[in-house]
């Protein structure tokens, strides 16, 4: 505020002196350098998210859930779980655990919008299929539907495809429990701790090998999507350069480096293939293992 001193005019604060100090040593304290990082650890917490957010809206426009596999939601939930245990063993920057557990929040909104989309455009309802076998027998749709004789009756034909949500979340909390404990058992262990680092991080460079093989077999890279491979590539590129100037652990930069590889096959085949067969249609794909 203003106030006459002396006849003229001071302005003085009313903040504590301490407390100006200490803004003006944190305003100071802002370099180029820390915002470059807090854009960069920003990125990477929602960048991982971002391309299934348009496939979220698009099979929620079109109420159509077949083009997107649920097997991409299975490998990134297990990845991305056995890489927060893997921080309990070997700390490594927050930015990528919280961007795990995003990850993993994002693929049960994915699970939960296909189960909910593929159970609403059944004309005739078909038996129930959940994870732990209750419910009606799978080869048949009796009027009032009976349980099975065992509370328990895993039936391997039907994994992954269940119909409730809710199996989904059972079978998470599952392996989450049974890793947990084993974590927490075999923590001092550096081996087991880094064959989970790598495990984990493995998993996720694997999500496009699919995609390749696919390509590879069909000697076409017809209804795939090239903008998508693109920007899987930037962004594997943008990830393992960030793991190795934050010297995220081995795990993290080898397996984002053999990604990017992935990647960059995958292109390649797209100008192999388009050499003998004539530029190919391009529809989006619902994922990397379409």
């Amino acid at each position: 505020m203003v106030e006459l001193w002396n006849g003229t005019f001071q302005l003085k604060s009313s903040c504590h002196p301490d407390t100006m100090d200490y803004i003006l040593e944190e305003v100071q304290e802002i370099t180029l350098p820390k915002v470059i990082k807090w854009i960069s650890s920003t990125v990477m917490i929602f960048g991982g998210v971002a391309p299934f957010i348009p496939q979220y809206r698009e099979i929620k426009r079109k109420n159509d859930a077949e083009g997107f596999s649920l097997y991409v939601c299975l490998a990134l939930l297990i990845a991305n779980t056995l890489r927060i245990l893997f921080w309990f063993g070997k700390r490594y920057e927050l930015p990528l655990l919280a961007q795990s557990m995003i990850m993993n929040i994002m693929m049960l909104l994915m699970i939960h919008l296909c189960v909910k989309v593929k159970n609403r455009s059944q004309i005739i309802r078909g038996p129930d299929r959940v994870f732990t076998g209750i419910g009606p027998a799978h080869d048949e749709m009796p009027l009032r539907p009976k349980k099975r004789e065992y509370p328990f009756d895993f039936d391997w034909k039907y994994f992954w495809a269940w119909t409730d949500f809710q199996s989904y979340i059972d079978f998470l909390l599952v392996v989450s429990l049974v890793m947990s404990l084993l974590t927490f058992l075999l923590l001092d262990f550096i081996i087991y701790v880094e064959i989970l680092g790598f495990l984990a991080l493995f998993m996720e460079a694997m999500l496009a090998v699919p995609q390749l093989v696919k390509n590879f077999k069909s000697k076409s890279t017809e209804g795939m999507s090239i903008l998508m491979v693109l920007m899987w590539t930037v962004g594997d590129v943008f990830k393992t350069t960030y793991f190795i100037l934050r010297e995220a652990p081995a795990q993290f930069w080898l397996c984002g480096s053999l990604q990017v590889l992935i990647d960059v096959t995958i292109l390649g085949q797209v100008q192999f293939y388009k050499k003998g067969s004539g530029p190919a249609p391009h529809h989006h794909s619902g994922g990397r293992d379409d």
